[in-house]
């Protein structure tokens, strides 16, 4: 309220300035006088100004904006349908990610059992070798346990014959040292037998 009442009084009082200025001669646009002209003019400036912003100005701006809410509502349009087709490749990916995924443990499995396969075979061949190998050698082991006596007496014989032989000077019968030899076994035998 209080500023309306201080614009009608600063409106009054340069009205009053300005009819006392037009009275003394000072600006021709405050001289009621020229204020037809002026009104005139004013409304021929304006009235051209109007129709050239309303007829040639305004529709190429209104025009513009058209053009420019088409592009952006084309460039919206194009983006939605590019970020629907990045949103299916992406899982179109994701997909194939997957299938690469399953596939390759599907491959790993499969050559971890041949492995495995190869590995259980060859250690089947192995044992079956060692096997076979043991038997031999516990063949050979049985066998030279029942021909060592008959060696070892054989072997102790000549020995015993050789000492004799050199000691006494004369040759010894080879049957009777053969037979002091394999009691002297026998008695050996068992006595380690009943240790």
């Amino acid at each position: 309220m209080k500023k309306i009442i201080l614009l009608n009084i600063f409106y009054f009082s340069f009205c009053a300035v300005a009819v006392k200025s037009a009275e003394k001669g000072g600006m021709p646009q405050l001289d009621p006088e020229f204020w037809v002209s002026q009104i005139f003019w004013l409304t021929i400036t304006f009235g051209t100004l109007f129709l050239v912003l309303s007829k040639f100005i305004l529709p190429r701006i209104s025009k513009n904006l058209e053009q420019r809410r088409l592009q952006i509502l084309e460039n919206i349009e194009t983006a939605e349908k590019q970020r629907e087709q990045s949103e299916k490749n992406l899982k179109e990916f994701d997909q194939i990610i997957f299938k690469s995924k399953n596939k390759a443990k599907e491959v790993m499995l499969a050559a971890r059992e041949k492995v495995v396969s190869e590995i259980t075979k060859k250690k089947m061949k192995l044992d079956e070798d060692l096997t076979s190998e043991i038997q031999n050698v516990e063949k050979e082991i049985i066998e030279l346990k029942l021909s060592s006596p008959k060696k070892i007496n054989s072997i102790a014989s000549n020995i015993t014959n050789e000492v004799i032989k050199r000691l006494i000077g004369t040759d010894v019968n080879e049957s009777s040292v053969s037979a002091l030899v394999e009691q002297e076994l026998k008695k050996l035998s068992r006595s380690t037998n009943g240790i």
